[in-house]
C-alpha cells in the first residue's frame, strides 16, 4: 500500500528501512525523518503523517517508541498541558462585578 504519494513510499518500504536500522543498531530511536533519510528521500508536504506513524507503530520491530508514537494508544491521557492554571483563559475566567 502507498503511504506517501508525494514520494511514492509504501508500507513495505517503511518496514524495510525500520529492519534495516534496528540491524545496524537495536538502541536507536527511528523517527520519521530517520526512515524517510534512510529511503533516500525527503517529506513533501506531511499529509501522510499520520497514516506513515500508524504504519511505524504496526511494525514489530520498531522497539523502543518515541512518546509521538504512544500518544494515540492514550498513555498521555493524563498529562497537564503546559502547567497552566486551569482558568487561565479570560473566557474561562468569572467576571469582575
Amino acid at each position: 500500500m502507498i503511504v506517501c504519494h508525494c514520494t511514492q513510499i509504501s508500507d513495505h518500504d517503511i518496514r524495510a528501512a525500520i529492519d534495516w536500522m534496528r540491524a545496524a543498531d537495536p538502541q536507536t530511536i527511528i523517527t520519521p525523518g530517520k526512515i524517510y533519510h534512510a529511503l533516500g528521500r525527503r517529506a513533501d508536504c506531511g499529509g501522510c503523517m499520520p497514516l506513515f506513524l500508524d504504519t511505524m507503530r504496526d511494525c514489530d520491530n520498531l522497539g523502543v517508541a518515541p512518546p509521538i508514537l504512544r500518544v494515540k494508544s492514550g498513555i498521555a491521557k493524563d498529562m497537564h498541558h503546559e502547567g497552566r492554571r486551569k482558568g487561565h483563559r479570560v473566557s474561562e475566567r468569572s467576571a469582575a462585578v
